[in-house]
């Protein structure tokens, strides 16, 4: 793993939100965007090298609305960038990590993404994410 690539927040709203985090944070967010497989809408600020991506359910059934339901608006997810997600896939499975995804799908911002479960990272949902080529 090279970086912490995001911290992923899922939020109600997107727009007041979008206007809580620029107050916050002192910028405007750079890009929005939707990820219909995930049922989200997304919203990315950059904080030094590594980003905050905003997260808003665009259905009831996705998992950020599933996550505020069960616990709040909130951290959801941290990002790690990797250089090839299926070797790093291999490794953390060989190591005991339990893996959400195998395959890599489709995410936010270009990226190809897995998640680990929460119950084999301490309770914190962990994305593995490799620029799409």
């Amino acid at each position: 793993m090279r970086k912490i690539e995001h911290l992923g927040i899922a939020v109600k709203d997107l727009k007041k939100s979008n206007e809580l985090f620029r107050k916050l944070l002192g910028k405007e967010h750079y890009k929005e965007e939707k990820v219909e497989g995930e049922g989200v809408s997304t919203s990315f600020f950059m904080v030094g090298e590594t980003k905050v991506e905003l997260l808003e359910a665009t259905r009831e059934d996705s998992p950020i609305a599933k996550f505020i339901e069960k616990k709040s608006e909130g951290i959801h997810h941290i990002a790690f960038d990797v250089e090839d997600i299926h070797t790093e896939v291999e490794r953390l499975k060989s190591e005991g990590f339990e893996i959400l995804n195998e395959t890599p799908k489709q995410g936010a911002d270009n990226k190809l993404v897995v998640f680990l479960h929460p119950r084999s990272t301490n309770g914190v949902l962990v994305e593995l994410c490799q620029e799409k080529k």
